[in-house]
């Protein structure tokens, strides 16, 4: 245990605590009906991607229908999310206008075509971050404005070469580097469910536009919770896979370190856990035969903890009541199936923190916001020069360089002796889950937050998602409904490696039993159907 950094994550949660008064007044005072997003009125909106698979292939819906209506519902909602940073419609609608064609040609055949290409006419959307052919490649930063992509990283690749029509990419922070997606370029990207609040980060205009309604499902990169905390603050499902199992080519940032194509991965983003596995094994493409066989779920055991235990938990921000009893919730529902369910104790979790951010630190040659050779205190100048508006870098991704110049804030020998506690931590977690179990812990502490300077609070609680990527396990966040505020809240399912389709078929059991995604506001069908009419 490193004592400056759990001197900062005391300090933290005593700022949280004194603060805490002030958030109850302020989300009193603050009008609600304000922050309210159009409802979802095409049912279309509210399909699956089988669900949507189905129609097309019986020519009960045409492609280009199905792009205009999330073309016009992103254009309802994007004026007070912020999370597009540039669309692609024009041609998007060419597209859908070549695969409708395409879906007649093959009209006695249509079984085969989709068979061929199972995301056939299926708009969909992708984070900035993850390269799409000529389109903006910044990622969130001033300095990369004039970038764009060249070419598609294999993942959009392999999403397009399944049929999927790409509308957009969405915003992140710069390079990806926090838990807000607010950056100098596009502004802050708000959650859909309260627009004073946190879409999360990094995959943050992911979890707007799924949350939203606004795409069929999303393409996310994931380093350190950047699916699942956005997934968490959206109210949506989002799987983070087993390390290295899904390319990395084609994402900014990037490093030649071998653990970085381990830590990061790219993964979907879905308002349904039943499109969750379908669209994993497209993204994971000739790993596919590294992912293990799905367990039944009447065998699965299930293990749990509400959160840090013993001196790290009392040094952490407290879990969320809300949290809390969500995830009582699905421990029922899963015992009353007749599954085992046990609390875990693990003595290997008490480093958690400095397991987690050592593991970011010690990454050799990843990108740098400053130049390569900056030094701490030219890192810290920058980062003073921010909070007066004088830097061309966001506070919150210089606080990630500060970081990662300062060794997470241990000494240099201690991030290698930490990497030795990773290792062990992660086959502790192999015997204990072996092939059939799952580990049921919250995503994150507390719901999506105030921005600003709100966002330095649940940034050190990171450890909670980054300690899986750290890892390599799979994991999977759980929407569970809304607390009385109407956020969403939600937890996590994590499994042994390559067991990603057991985490996805007990979130599909908890979707089932708890319905999964809520809107932000209630459908309207009624009135585009007047509309129609």
């Amino acid at each position: 245990m490193e004592i400056l950094l759990r001197f900062i994550l005391i300090t933290v949660k005593v700022v949280a605590l004194c603060i805490y008064p002030l958030q109850c007044v302020l989300a009193y005072l603050r009008p609600r009906s304000a922050t309210r997003l159009p409802s979802i009125r095409d049912p279309l909106l509210t399909l699956s991607v089988r669900d949507l698979r189905n129609k097309l292939k019986a020519r009960q819906l045409s492609s280009v229908d199905l792009v205009n209506a999330y073309i016009k519902r992103i254009e309802d909602v994007n004026p007070k999310l912020n999370a597009v940073v540039e669309d692609r419609f024009k041609t998007a609608l060419q597209e859908a206008r070549s695969i409708d064609k395409r879906i007649w040609e093959h009209a006695g055949h249509a079984d085969e075509l989709f068979k061929e290409f199972p995301l056939l006419g299926m708009p969909f959307t992708i984070k900035e971050s993850c390269a799409l052919a000529g389109m903006s490649f910044a990622v969130g930063s001033t300095v990369r404005s004039h970038i764009r992509a060249d070419a598609d990283g294999t993942v959009v690749a392999r999403l397009r070469a399944a049929g999927a029509i790409p509308l957009l990419v969405s915003a992140t922070p710069e390079y990806c580097y926090s838990v807000e997606t607010d950056t100098l370029q596009n502004r802050r990207c708000c959650n859909p469910y309260d627009l004073e609040r946190s879409a999360g980060g990094s995959s943050g205009g992911e979890g707007a536009l799924n949350g939203a309604g606004a795409s069929v499902f999303g393409v996310g990169s994931d380093i350190g919770g950047s699916i699942r905390i956005p997934s968490l603050n959206c109210g949506i499902f989002g799987h983070k896979p087993t390390g290295g199992v899904v390319s990395t080519t084609g994402h900014f940032p990037t490093s030649t370190d071998e653990d970085f194509k381990q830590y990061l991965q790219l993964g979907p983003m879905s308002r349904f856990a039943t499109d969750l596995t379908e669209l994993l094994e497209l993204m994971v493409g000739e790993n596919l035969d590294k992912l293990l066989p799905a367990v039944q779920l009447n065998r699965a055991k299930v293990y749990y903890a509400m959160g840090f235990e013993g001196l790290n938990g009392l040094m952490h921000q407290s879990v969320n009541a809300d949290i809390k009893g969500v995830l009582r919730k699905g421990l029922d529902h899963l015992k009353s199936l007749g599954l085992p369910v046990k609390h875990a104790r693990l003595p290997g979790m008490q480093n958690s923190l400095e397991i987690a951010l050592s593991g970011i630190a010690r990454l050799e040659n990843m990108s740098y916001l400053m130049n390569k050779d900056g030094t701490l205190a030219k890192t810290l100048l920058e980062f003073l020069r921010s909070f007066l508006g004088l830097s061309k870098h966001t506070t919150n991704a210089l606080i990630f360089e500060l970081m990662r110049r300062a060794n997470a804030f241990m000494p240099l020998q201690q991030v290698s002796k930490y990497r030795e506690e990773a290792l062990a931590l992660t086959e502790k977690f192999t015997q204990l889950l072996g092939k059939d179990g799952v580990f049921i812990f919250p995503t994150m502490h507390m719901p999506a937050s105030c921005p600003k300077w709100w966002t330095l609070l649940p940034l050190w609680g990171v450890d909670y998602t980054l300690i899986w990527n750290i890892l390599g396990l799979p994991a999977t966040h759980v929407p569970m409904g809304l607390n009385a505020k109407g956020l969403p809240i939600g937890f996590s399912v994590i499994a042994g490696p390559y067991q990603d389709r057991l985490c996805i078929n007990v979130a599909m059991e908890l979707e089932r039993a708890f319905g999964g995604w809520q809107p932000p506001t209630p459908h309207n069908f009624n009135e585009q159907q007047h509309a129609q009419t």
